[in-house]
């Protein structure tokens, strides 16, 4: 099976502009291709992942990819899927985001001569003076069709402004520059996006500078909404430091039983005839299929070694073997335990296992704190330093834990 087969048979291509250009260009490793990632945080989360490993796979076939990271468009924010505009960042917190990023990709993508390329549109979009642009692809725009699409229409009932407007003459003139001067004919992005990849292809073709095209994937974590992708603390980032192995690797052991068969077809690189021999199994067999999710998918952003200590620690909780000393872990130093030992809520604050204590003290009263397997009774109750010696296992709700211990 070919490559653009794979992708269909996988569920990952939700639209094509050109099917038969796409597939040949595809096929024979001839895609130049791009897909942004406009450097809202940083650090890349799972809302990245489909988008990075679509650019693994497209890479490993032989086609070239060309990561662009939007230190221009950043400056405005896409308007697309939001219901207000996005806080406005400065240069500094979106030159650091795009090195975060950069070093994170590297896991995925092979960077070097011929093989895929990191660019920045912050090289060129900043540089532009607003009159030359207007003149250059202003005409290119009608502005009846781009009030249609459906990223604008969705936000005209609550307010678009001017300056979230232009987004899509941004994202259309990335497109241009990219084919311009490192040959992309290509654009990925998720369905989303559907608009703004139009307006590029559109543009270049309406410039006369050759073909173009456009291909949406199915983004499984936009679609499911954003319930994918969210925890009690947050977003589910790739950066260990903000997401752990452990809390990466339950995150899709905990993944509802209808959705692992499609997760694991779309996002892992599990080959296809094994895929299709899971969907066979007897249904008691979920439990299997959401162990080799976790294990493909934290090996993938974490590596092979990570992977195995989230498992074994998971092994350790809720199967009663296994290793536990890799769950996330806070340390606290002898002196910053008062003498008569730690409140819970204010332990549990420590720890980082909650935004606030009004939030720890609600989950208490709820009865949806354990500690070593123990229902926190109330929110006056006080670990010991003795017990915090040799650590204690909290749990807050059901799936996340969390070891405290003085060392």
């Amino acid at each position: 099976m070919q490559i653009y087969e794979e992708l269909q048979a996988r569920g990952l291509i939700a639209q094509v502009t050109d099917e038969q250009e796409i597939r040949e260009l595809i096929n024979n490793g001839g895609a130049r291709f791009y897909i942004g990632f406009d450097p809202t945080a940083d650090s890349l989360h799972v809302g990245h992942f489909m988008a990075l490993c679509l650019m693994k796979r497209l890479q490993m076939a032989g086609n070239k990819p060309v990561v662009l990271l939007g230190g221009g468009t950043g400056m405005v924010g896409d308007p697309s899927g939001r219901t207000d505009m996005r806080p406005m960042m400065t240069q500094e917190i979106i030159r650091h985001n795009c090195d975060c990023f950069k070093k994170q990709m590297e896991r995925f993508i092979e960077f070097g001569e011929d093989k895929a390329v990191i660019v920045n549109n912050g090289d060129w979009l900043l540089d532009l003076k607003y009159v030359d642009l207007l003149r250059e692809v202003g005409a290119c725009f009608s502005v009846n069709n781009m009030l249609r699409a459906e990223c604008y229409k969705q936000r005209m009932e609550r307010g678009l402004s001017f300056f979230e407007f232009n987004y899509m003459i941004m994202q259309a003139y990335d497109f241009l520059h990219l084919h311009r001067v490192y040959g992309c004919n290509m654009q990925f992005g998720g369905d989303d996006q559907w608009s703004n990849m139009l307006a590029g292809t559109e543009l270049i073709r309406r410039k006369g500078e050759g073909d173009a095209y456009a291909m949406t994937i199915t983004l499984l974590l936009n679609s499911e909404g954003k319930k994918m992708g969210k925890t009690a603390k947050g977003a589910v980032w790739l950066d260990p430091d903000k997401t752990s192995p452990f809390e990466f690797y339950q995150y899709w052991r905990n993944v509802g039983d209808e959705d692992v068969m499609k997760c694991i077809r779309m996002l892992t690189f599990v080959p296809l005839e094994e895929i299709e021999e899971m969907e066979r199994w007897d249904a008691s067999r979920i439990n299997e299929k959401k162990e080799i999710l976790a294990m493909e998918l934290t090996t993938l952003v974490h590596g092979r070694e990570e992977a195995e200590k989230a498992r074994q620690a998971a092994k350790a909780l809720f199967g009663g073997e296994g290793d536990d000393s890799n769950m996330p872990m806070t340390t606290l130093a002898a002196d910053e335990v008062p003498e008569g030992g730690f409140n819970i809520v204010d332990l549990m604050m420590r720890c980082g296992l909650g935004k606030s204590k009004g939030e720890i003290r609600r989950l208490i009263e709820q009865g949806g704190v354990t500690l070593e397997g123990e229902k926190v009774p109330d929110i006056g109750y006080i670990v010991s330093a003795d017990r915090l010696k040799d650590g204690v296992k909290i749990r807050k709700g059901k799936k996340i834990y969390h070891k405290a211990v003085i060392g």
